[in-house]
């Protein structure tokens, strides 16, 4: 494993079998880490979990969980410290992690009263590099099962299972180093390639974004206008956004908004 990164620390592999696709709302049902030390020395751990919510049936159509599946084990709070602690020190690694599993578990460890720190961790987001790599193609979802026959050429064991999925996500990144030579080899090049297209993210995954020093939607039919200009021309469609399904996070700086107080970059 790992073949052609350099590591300083552990990096953890970790994926997310859920109840649904909002990162704000669902919850974990199976939770799985594959953890390398630079030392190549390997841990595994791997739970379901009691999600004390429905699973939605087009989740259980992906991952295959039922509700009775989990309807006996322990529920996030009984596991979270032991996750916590698992995952100490870890740099961070997988599919689609930086919109999505990791979002999420941060949410599922703020309602049991725990913080999932980001500080003094680097991530690696295979799916960013992919999709970055690749050119898209609408007949060819570029998946995590279609990257894994692009850079390892075969078929995901168990794919959909969380187990299955992270145990990919490791020879997919030795792939695509592989592939792409131009690619850092050491955590810190390659966190940074992950995250270039962030930098001007107001939120956790860039509904709004920064435009200079002007916060501006990054979506739909006023892709691209400040909060400022909408706030002032068309408060209706702050009002839509309101209503709609998106994150508290960036509900809340709307509903800022529309009382005249605007996000503020840091220096």
């Amino acid at each position: 494993m790992l073949k052609y990164l350099k590591t300083d620390k552990p990096v953890a592999f970790f994926d997310l079998e859920t109840t649904g696709t909002r990162y704000y709302i669902d919850r974990i049902v199976e939770f799985s880490v594959f953890k390398i030390f630079p030392d190549g020395k390997e841990e595994y751990k791997n739970r379901r979990l009691n999600p004390g919510m429905p699973i939605q049936s087009g989740a259980t159509r992906k991952h295959g969980i039922t509700n009775d599946d989990v309807k006996n084990e322990p529920v996030f709070r009984q596991l979270a410290k032991g996750i916590l602690e698992f995952m100490e020190g870890c740099d961070l690694c997988g599919f689609n992690i930086l919109d999505f599993d990791l979002p999420l578990l941060e949410h599922e460890f703020r309602r049991v009263g725990m913080q999932f720190s980001r500080d003094s961790r680097r991530f690696i987001d295979l799916m960013t590099i992919y999709h970055a790599r690749e050119p898209f193609d609408k007949d060819t979802p570029r998946s995590l099962t279609n990257a894994y026959k692009l850079y390892c050429g075969k078929e995901i064991q168990n794919a959909h299972s969380a187990e299955g999925d992270v145990k990919a996500s490791t020879e997919i990144l030795d792939g695509q180093l592989e592939k792409y030579s131009d690619l850092p080899r050491d955590i810190d090049g390659l966190c940074a390639e992950c995250l270039k297209a962030r930098i001007n993210y107001i939120d956790l995954v860039g509904k709004l974004v920064w435009d200079g020093n002007e916060s501006v939607i990054s979506f739909g039919k006023h892709k691209g206008k400040s909060l400022k200009a909408l706030a002032a021309e068309v408060p209706d469609y702050l009002e839509w956004m309101l209503r709609q399904d998106f994150s508290p996070e960036v509900k809340d700086i709307v509903k800022n908004a529309l009382n005249g107080e605007f996000p503020k970059k840091k220096r």
